[in-house]
């Protein structure tokens, strides 16, 4: 092509472009379920996030001593049961008899640790699973057989961690499914955001990941996150509950908002029916 071809066409492209991300439209994401409203990580928490038409739900989960993948937010049980057991160190049968406290169940009745199993079963055709490795890469073995023995789609399945190196074994073990790296972000005293996206970037191609999931500081600025999607890569935002917040992200281009009330952000969004 002339060079002069070249240089007509530019502007033109760079429009479309710039049309192509502001009609974007970012996926909500359901923090631990809409877990503004229901005990995080539990069944009702994710059933009511597909209720309140989420695009996607969001879980942390750890592997229990018998090798069982188990959806928990820490590493010990104390915070949601009162009683504190190590979940590495605890096969998955005791880990469900233990009941959640009534302080952190929010009026629900005999809610207990759900399995990885039984959260996958709540997951709706054409919902996504952003499933974020709280413990090491020796969970992806036992991950891969879990999503196998799921009815979930490829295309469903979203990995996160901030352990780099689950990101790195996942896209080892399975090139096909989509990882992303979290990391939070800081102003330092220069002004400057860090890790800059230059270096973020970097990250992201040594771990062949597919894009970043940041913490929606509200420092962070359009430039940053078009650096990062110039470069080829996905870019993710959480947790953000405040709706104009979350309208200036949307404008940014961003992929997705993780959310603790995903019913809201979609109205404020202006999705309040699934169908639109």
């Amino acid at each position: 092509m002339q060079q002069s071809t070249m240089k007509t066409l530019y502007p033109i492209l760079l429009l479309l472009c710039l049309a192509c991300t502001a009609l974007a439209r970012p996926l909500v994401v359901a923090h631990r379920g809409a877990s503004g409203d229901a005990p995080e990580n539990t069944i009702p928490a994710f059933e009511l996030a597909w209720a309140q038409s989420a695009d996607a739900i969001e879980g942390d989960f750890h592997l229990s001593r018998d090798g069982k993948i188990v959806c928990i937010h820490d590493r010990d049980t104390k915070k949601i049961t009162g009683r504190k057991l190590l979940v590495k160190e605890t096969d998955f049968k005791a880990l469900r008899a233990l009941p959640l406290s009534k302080k952190f169940s929010k009026g629900h009745h005999d809610l207990r640790i759900p399995s990885f199993a039984e959260v996958a079963a709540t997951i709706p055709e054409g919902g996504k699973f952003y499933i974020e490795i709280k413990s090491d890469a020796t969970m992806v073995p036992q991950l891969e057989e879990a999503l196998a023995d799921s009815n979930l789609s490829q295309e469903q399945i979203v990995v996160i961690s901030f352990n780099a190196d689950v990101i790195a074994a996942v896209k080892k073990a399975a090139p096909q499914t989509k990882a992303n790296w979290l990391t939070s972000v800081k102003v330092t005293r220069s002004g400057q955001l860090e890790p800059s996206a230059r270096a973020v970037i970097r990250q992201l191609r040594e771990l062949d990941a597919d894009g970043v999931s940041m913490k929606a500081i509200p420092e962070l600025k359009e430039a940053y996150v078009q650096a990062v999607k110039g470069a080829g890569f996905e870019f993710h935002v959480w947790t953000v509950n405040n709706p104009e917040h979350a309208k200036r992200l949307a404008a940014y281009g961003v992929d997705s908002i993780t959310t603790d009330y995903p019913g809201r952000l979609l109205a404020a969004l202006g999705r309040e029916d699934p169908g639109e």
